[in-house]
């Protein structure tokens, strides 16, 4: 069983709470509300969405990569790995 269908809703809680930091930036905008305090939101929304992409991340690489028998599966699974992150950090 994959850990996001197990961590759901926990995962989905998540993800609404950053929808919710994105709206205010939207809000923000819309409100010509100073720049400062628009980048404050923006980080808030950013930091949130890393977190995310940690968790997701760190439990993928637990169960997939060093929870699987064959070192193909691993090298594959490393090799996922090693992709997600270079296009996270672009």
């Amino acid at each position: 069983m994959s850990h996001t269908i197990r961590k759901k809703r926990p995962l989905l809680q998540r993800v609404a709470r950053i929808r919710g930091q994105l709206e205010a930036v939207t809000r923000a905008l819309e409100a010509e509300a100073e720049c400062g305090d628009v980048l404050q939101l923006i980080s808030s929304a950013r930091g949130a969405l890393n977190g995310l992409m940690a968790e997701v991340l760190e439990e993928h690489v637990r169960l997939h990569t060093f929870g699987s028998h064959s070192a193909i599966n691993k090298r594959a699974a490393a090799d996922e790995v090693v992709g997600v992150i270079r296009s996270y950090l672009r």
